[in-house]
């Protein structure tokens, strides 16, 4: 929006063209999705708890957190509104990329928020029947996935890249779709499983799409593309400002999440976290990459799946509890500690990744 508009302006004056810089505006878009949470958070919190939308929890897990019921939730409705005003803001909207993963964010975060209001309203921390909402994000994800296969404009788009192998592509076909919806659906409900605890989730997601933010770029510029041997995709840069909102965003989040939590981001802010960053991988063609960026998130998914397996099947636990992160504390290691130690892993992931534009 403000980007047409400095176009517009340009021919007025001169100056007003900084403004069209990819980089430029990835930082505003940082900011004022920064600035907008830390703007409009403390307001919301109130308003939260004056309405008493407090979270449910579970009685089955660690007793410490007994103590954290009735913390106003649904805080992620706080991100979705900085995510989408600072990418109208400073996006091109001429960019299809652009509306695409705003489409699939705001419809997993519609899901997201259909579930927090279930776990409101019957006053526990279930929500949403379990197939009901994997239906629900199958029909989102499968949309997306046919609207990118739809609107693909070349081979590139379509193909999976292998990290660390220069020369491996694999023309996916209509696999493309197959991946495209365990990418979304998967991203999205690992984000989900590991915001068991203050801030455990939301840093991770803003390392992950800081570093998105990279692979856009490169991915969107002909000139860095080629030197990296990485895939050019038309008009793919345009997404480092959706990724700087996020940054911007969680950040802002973050200030009043970090233990212990003044709110939490419940279903509406993982659900659509998760879908966001799953689709920028796909748009961007780092799926593969976005495994090793993400994992922690899928650490703590193999955990829960591995518990309910061996459960199953021998009627015994692996872990005290899953996900995960849950087993540490019962260990006695304190939150922070778990938090920061996850934290610092996804640190090290993400700079491995990063390494991968290199390493070919």
């Amino acid at each position: 929006m403000l980007m047409q508009l400095s176009a517009y302006l340009e021919q007025f004056h001169s100056g007003f063209n900084v403004f069209q810089y990819l980089t430029l505006r990835t930082i505003l878009g940082v900011l004022t999705s920064l600035f907008i949470a830390l703007l409009v958070g403390p307001s919301m919190i109130r308003h939260l708890a004056r309405f008493q939308i407090g979270q449910p929890v579970r009685d089955d897990g660690p007793q410490s957190h007994l103590a954290k019921a009735g913390t106003p939730t649904m805080g992620g409705l706080l991100i979705l509104v900085s995510i989408l005003v600072s990418t109208l803001a400073w996006s091109d909207l001429s960019n299809r990329f652009v509306w695409i993963v705003l489409f699939a964010t705001l419809t997993f975060g519609a899901i997201g928020w259909v579930d927090d209001y279930l776990k409101l309203a019957r006053n526990n921390s279930r929500g949403l029947r379990a197939s009901y909402k994997i239906a629900l994000q199958s029909i989102a994800a499968l949309a997306t996935a046919l609207i990118l296969y739809a609107t693909a404009q070349s081979p590139t788009e379509t193909q999976l890249i292998v990290p660390l192998m220069k020369n491996v592509v694999i023309d996916l076909g209509w696999f493309y779709l197959v991946l495209t919806y365990f990418v979304i659906v998967g991203t999205s409900n690992a984000v989900n499983l590991t915001d068991g605890l203050d801030g455990l989730a939301v840093l991770p997601t803003v390392l992950i799409a800081a570093a998105l933010i990279i692979f856009a770029y490169v991915a969107g510029n002909v000139n860095f593309a080629r030197y990296l041997s990485v895939p050019y995709v038309y008009g793919v840069g345009e997404i480092c400002v959706f990724c700087g909102a996020i940054v911007g965003a969680g950040l802002g989040f973050l200030w009043f999440n970090t233990y212990p939590a003044q709110i939490f981001m419940g279903d509406i802010g993982a659900l659509a976290l998760g879908a966001a960053i799953g689709t920028v991988a796909v748009v961007v063609r780092q799926e593969l990459v976005l495994l090793i960026m993400g994992g922690v998130f899928v650490m703590e998914t193999v955990s829960v799946i591995l518990q309910v397996l061996s459960f199953k099947l021998t009627g015994k636990r692996i872990f005290r509890m899953a996900p995960i992160h849950h087993h540490f504390e019962l260990k006695g290691w304190p939150e922070p500690r778990v938090i920061v130690r996850f934290w610092i892993i996804t640190v090290i992931l993400v700079l491995a990744s990063l390494a991968t534009l290199k390493i070919r």
